[in-house]
């Protein structure tokens, strides 16, 4: 019975690469995501802790914030990232409202982090 030793045929083959060159590609593309997505959580992480330092700021001095708006940059984690913070005042006299937004570096038309908080008169 030689038809029984046969082996696999050039079509049976090349069908089994194709199959395989799809399934490769596709885990190459999920591991360049992983990676991609992995590079904007730390930027976000670090967005936020310079939105919180900027919060702290204000508390820590005790200074009054003015109305009005401010920006500057800090650097976190190797990283240079530009914030923008906007002060304004509320109904209640002795608070002030506080919105800091973080920008992406390579994109500075969008937020990373943004954060509002209340700063207190302190006497």
């Amino acid at each position: 019975m030689r038809g029984a030793e046969r082996g696999f045929t050039l079509l049976e083959i090349l069908v089994a690469l194709a199959v395989l060159a799809v399934a490769l590609m596709a885990a190459t593309r999920a591991i360049g995501l992983s990676v991609q997505s992995a590079g904007q959580v730390k930027l976000s992480l670090l967005a936020g802790w310079v939105a919180e330092n900027r919060l702290a700021q204000h508390r820590i001095n005790r200074v009054w914030p003015p109305v009005g708006t401010a920006s500057g940059s800090e650097q976190q984690g190797g990283i240079e990232l530009a914030w923008e913070e906007e002060v304004s005042g509320t109904p209640n006299p002795l608070f002030r409202r506080v919105e800091i937004r973080v920008k992406d570096p390579a994109d500075p038309g969008h937020d990373l982090r943004r954060l509002v908080s209340y700063v207190a008169l302190q006497k």
